[in-house]
């Protein structure tokens, strides 16, 4: 088997590195944590646009539903990129949302597609065999909520429910909702502005990742004719997404933890050279390769064995949510002092880490999910 890119995923790779590069998103997301109102704060730049013009929205959108029809590892590439320089583009919003809208051949997969609708994934997780209803984030504890309720009239929904820590909630043009409508999870496309919707704007330790707490009262929304398979698809590519994003963090911080243990001496050599540094930077090379290895089988598996899709996509998260988690506090202790100031990158990568491995069920929730599929097909002796 040929793991190499091809000359079509190389080029997307460095057009996606090109479009990231003409904004400091790094610089962007240590101001974005400063204090409201000091000298030193400022808004996200907007890259909504970039990421239109570079037409990333309709990565996994079949070409009949207006999309570029690319395969997972493409759309998996992209994160990366944007992983890596902490840019505040909403891949694990908006791709899944436009995966559903495609399998259900919507009236609006198009527009999603292009970038004209920003429409906004609600996450709802399949059944696991730790817990057998669709669920959804809640605001605190462990203990995940059930999926908002909906009554059907037609094509309408009537839905209450809420759903918390939604990204890219605030900026969404529109929600995709996935409610339990007479026990069947059913996605749901609910304008910004409908009478019942709030959307509570929240931040939490990295704030180049808007989130919501979305609250629906009677707020009524148009079904959408999409399966459960098709749903729950949409949860395993948001998993191998943040993967992706996590490996390419991962990426970026080695090569710099490798470059300062070979520059900063003490005792008259540099630390690299002492067996301690060395072996935490091999251990994060381990773990980034291995997660690489995850990822490709996720991407393999979304094409060629769609069974294999929910073990492969939570392997991935829980692989690389590891690594990133390792590699952001290896880089924080190799560059000492230094590496736990606001004068360094690293915190704002470890503020990345420390939401990532928190949402969409946590990296805690992917290890189960895996061990649960592994399980599964076990007959005790």
């Amino acid at each position: 088997m040929d793991l190499s890119l091809t000359d079509e995923q190389e080029f997307l790779r460095e057009a996606a590195r090109g479009a990231l590069a003409r904004v400091d998103t790094v610089a962007a997301a240590r101001a974005a944590i400063e204090p409201a109102g000091s000298p030193e704060h400022a808004p996200l730049p907007d890259l909504w646009p970039t990421v239109v013009e570079a037409g990333w929205p309709g990565l996994l959108t079949s070409e009949d539903g207006g999309g570029a029809g690319l395969g997972l590892y493409d759309a998996i590439l992209v994160a990366q990129e944007a992983g890596a320089v902490l840019a505040p583009v909403p891949l694990v919003s908006v791709l899944p949302a436009a995966t559903i809208l495609d399998a259900a051949g919507d009236a609006d997969s198009a527009a999603a597609a292009g970038g004209e609708l920003r429409v906004a994934w609600v996450p709802a997780a399949p059944p696991t065999d730790l817990d057998d209803r669709w669920t959804v984030e809640a605001r605190s504890g462990v203990r995940r909520g059930g999926l908002p309720t909906g009554v059907l009239d037609g094509d309408q929904v009537t839905l209450d429910g809420e759903v918390a820590w939604v990204p890219d909630a605030p900026n969404a043009d529109r929600l995709l909702v996935i409610a339990d409508v007479a026990g069947t999870p059913t996605a749901v496309l609910v304008e910004a502005g409908a009478a019942g919707l709030t959307v509570e704007d929240v931040t939490r330790y990295d704030a180049t990742r808007p989130l919501g707490h979305v609250r629906l009262a009677a707020a009524v929304g148009r079904r959408v004719d999409a399966d459960a398979d098709a749903i729950g698809r949409a949860w395993h590519i948001a998993q191998a997404l943040l993967a992706g994003e996590a490996v390419g963090i991962v990426e970026r911080l080695l090569p710099i933890a490798v470059a300062y243990a070979k520059e900063r001496h003490t005792f008259g050599r540099a630390i690299g050279s002492y067996q301690a540094v060395k072996h935490h930077l091999v251990e994060v090379l381990r773990l980034q390769e291995n997660a690489k290895s995850l990822l490709i089988y996720a991407a393999w598996a979304s094409e060629h064995a769609p069974e294999q899709l929910a073990l492969a996509a939570a392997a991935a998260r829980s692989g690389a949510g590891h690594a990133l988690d390792y590699a952001t506090r290896e880089t924080i202790s190799v560059h000492g002092g230094i590496g736990a100031t606001w004068e360094h990158d690293a915190p704002l990568y470890f503020r990345r880490a420390q939401l990532s491995r928190r949402l969409l069920g946590g990296d805690h929730g992917a290890a189960d999910r895996v061990a649960g599929e592994l399980l599964a097909g076990v007959t005790p002796a």
